[in-house]
Parts: C-alpha cells; structure tokens; sequence
C-alpha cells in the first residue's frame, strides 16, 4: 500500500474510533493505547492545542542540565547526513517531552514551525495527542506516528519516528530523538533507523561513564591506599570506582538524602562521606571524628594553571581549574559571605540579568566540590579554611579574565564583592 492509500485507511480508522464504530482495519496497539489515553484525557482531536514556548533563557537552562547535550554530536553523525535527501528534520527533546535541539532540512524546518514543532515547544502527548516524541516517553520504546495515527488532525500530514534514549548508569530516561517529515517521504526504515542512532547514543554515555569511573579511580586510589579499615570510592550513582577492605561491588544504592558528613548507606551502615571530584569517598565508620573537608587551597598564582586542593580526614585531592572556574572560585574566595546568582552575574559580566549561565557553571564546580561550597548564597562553606594564592605581580590575576570584579584585583582597587 502507498503512502496515500494507507493515509485515506488511517482516516477511516481514526473517524470509526472517534465515533466508537467498527474500524475498517485495527490500529496498531501502541496507537490504540495512545488514542484511549487521549479519549479519557479529553484531548481535542481537531483542536491544535499548545502550551507556553519555554523562554530562550529557559531552554538554554534546560540545554545546560540534559544529560543529552553529551551525545549530540553522536545523534548529528547518525542523523543529519541523510535528512536533508529525505526532506525530515531531527528533534531531541527531554524527558518531559520539551524540544531542546532542532536540525535538518530549511524547508521542513519552516513547515514544522507552523505547527509548533519548535525548540521550546511542549509535545508531551497529553498537550498535543499522539506522536514521536510524547507517545515514545509515554510507552517507553520506540514509536512511529504516521499520518492519521496522530490523534490531532492538524498533524496528519506529517510521520515522525521517536526513540526514547536512556542513561545507562540508572535506566532513568532522558528524553527522545525523533525524526519527522511530510506524509509523501515516510520509510518503513526509519523507525528502525532511529533507534539504531538512539542506542548508539546510549553507548556513547555508556563509555562516557567508564572513562569518569577510570579518572574517578586515578584519584581515588592513592587516598584508599593510605587508609585503614573499610573504605571505597563511587561516582554520584553510586557506582565503584575504587575500593579497599570490602569485597568489590560494582554499584552501592546511595540514600537520596546524600552528601558530606556522617550518612546512613544501604549494605554499609554508617559512613564517613567526603567529596572527590567525580563522586564520593565512603569510610564505613570507625570513630566519631572528623567528616568532611577542612581546607581548600586556591592557587591561581600560575597563568593557565589554575587549581583547587582540598584537605580533609583522609588526605588530600585535586582539581584543575577552567577559566570560567577559575573566575568564580576567585569571586567566592574573595566574599565570605557569599553572593547569589545575580550578584555574580553582575560581577562575572558586568550584567546582573545572566544568572542561567552563572547557575549552570555553579552547578558543575560543585559536582566536585560538594560540600566545599554552598549555595542560597553561594559561598564556601563555614567549616572549611578558605587558603587564596595570588600571582606575585598582581596584574597576572587571572589574565584572560574581562570580569569588573577581577579587573579591579588586577588594578589593586576594591569594590562590590571585593576585601581590601
């Protein structure tokens, strides 16, 4: 059957489940699901509904926190060669079903503009009935939505094919890549197709995670060795990297209320947890003494060598600085009282208004320092010795850096955030 034929059957069989008649043929089950879920939901099959476009700032957060933004480059080596042949378009979207990245053909870009298939847009299936994207987090497997199998009639002139794609380090998912096109370029391939790309994207992250348990065990195996007792090295889920005076496990289920300090963990009873970059050390409790980190030494005195050290019970670790990091670091090192998001804006860029990119940066310095620094104002943490290395010659602060705050550290002036 051709693409129109099999298009005029759907639309007979979509009218006869709308009308609770005797279809002419029987849906498929995935699209059968689908529709029930849309009737008793009360979705509009002839009303294209939308809900508010996430703003630029919002979907640039988004972007920033998705796992997915790692395997990009995988999804575009997959994908975009063939689309612009076959006239469709790649969506990736997260878990909730929001369009984050759109590539593909000009042309189909723009169609897909006017129904709302936008980065920003919200295509979970309970706004805008069945397809690629929304049906495929919903039945948690790949879906191919053609034509009149859309619940929403303003989507019949289009197929999409959606392939969840999830995180191999705990089976939670992370969102769908969908490619979608006119109704004439539809392949009976292409659901096929997409989720060969999908778990090749998930072996991407699969390999990814490795290569973080490898540098997790760099730095982990020389604190393990110097320690009596009970202790072991695991990323932020859990999983072993390093371990001593246990029998290995290659995952230990982490409480959800989790970090330093003195923490209840499941097969290990209490624990001693200190920050490492790339996870946690856990000390099966002997004592009741020290807990956590107490000294952190920031060495920007090297240009382009800029470093983090923290002391804590167990010995010491470290961490290489990005500029960016470097910058902020500095700023909170400088503050004891901490700034919040704005205030840092305002003096990472001289614009209070950037807090997105601020949080995002927080966000990853503090995968590996959690429990050094602190947030709501973020600053370091009241327990731990703060220890600032300048350069000798104060105009080689931090030279790359065109922040107010720095600028005028080079200068030897003092100003917001600044001590003299």
């Amino acid at each position: 059957m051709d693409a129109r034929a099999a298009a005029r059957l759907l639309k007979g069989v979509r009218a006869a489940a709308l009308a609770g008649d005797r279809p002419p043929a029987a849906p498929r089950p995935e699209i059968a699901e689908s529709w029930r879920r849309m009737l008793a939901r009360g979705v509009h099959p002839d009303r294209d509904a939308r809900s508010r476009m996430l703003s630029a700032a919002e979907t640039e957060e988004r972007r920033h926190a998705s796992p997915l933004r790692e395997i990009l480059p995988v999804l575009r080596e997959g994908l975009l060669p063939a689309l612009d042949e076959s006239l469709h378009i790649m969506v990736v979207a997260d878990a909730d079903g929001r369009l984050l990245w759109r590539e593909g053909h000009s042309s189909i870009l723009r169609k897909a503009d006017r129904l709302g298939f936008a980065v920003g847009a919200d295509w979970d299936e309970a706004v805008v009935g069945t397809n690629g994207v929304g049906t495929a987090l919903v039945a948690g497997r790949p879906v191919q939505v053609f034509s009149a199998e859309h619940f929403v009639s303003s989507h019949h002139d289009w197929t999409c094919a959606g392939a969840p794609v999830r995180d191999p380090r705990d089976g939670r998912l992370l969102g769908v890549v969908d490619v979608s096109g006119p109704l004439a370029t539809m392949h009976p391939a292409t659901l096929t197709w997409v989720s060969s790309v999908a778990r090749l994207a998930e072996r991407e992250l699969r390999l990814r995670h490795l290569e973080s348990l490898e540098r997790l065990r760099t730095v982990a195996a020389p604190l393990l060795a110097r320690l009596p007792g009970r202790a072991l090295a695991v990323d932020p889920n859990g999983w072993t990297a390093a371990v001593t005076g246990l029998a290995p496990a290659e995952r230990i289920p982490l409480p959800k209320a989790f970090g330093p300090g003195r923490v209840w963990v499941p097969r290990l009873g209490e624990c001693v947890v200190e920050p490492l970059p790339g996870g946690w050390l856990l000390r099966v409790a002997q004592d009741r003494h020290g807990t956590a980190a107490t000294r952190i030494v920031l060495d920007l005195s090297r240009a382009g060598c800029w470093s983090a050290t923290v002391y804590g019970p167990s010995g010491s670790w470290s961490q290489e600085l990005s500029p960016r990091h470097a910058e902020l670091l500095f700023l909170l090192a400088e503050s004891p009282r901490g700034h919040s998001a704005a205030e840092l804006a305002g003096e990472l860029f001289g614009d209070p208004t950037r807090t997105v990119t601020v949080r995002a940066e927080l966000s990853r310095v503090r995968r590996h320092l959690a429990g050094v620094l602190t947030h709501r104002p973020y600053r370091f943490a009241e327990d731990v010795e703060v220890e600032l290395i300048r350069p000798e010659d104060p105009a080689a602060l931090l030279p790359h850096s065109t922040a107010p705050s720095v600028v005028r550290a080079r200068l030897g002036l003092t100003g917001p955030g600044m001590i003299p």
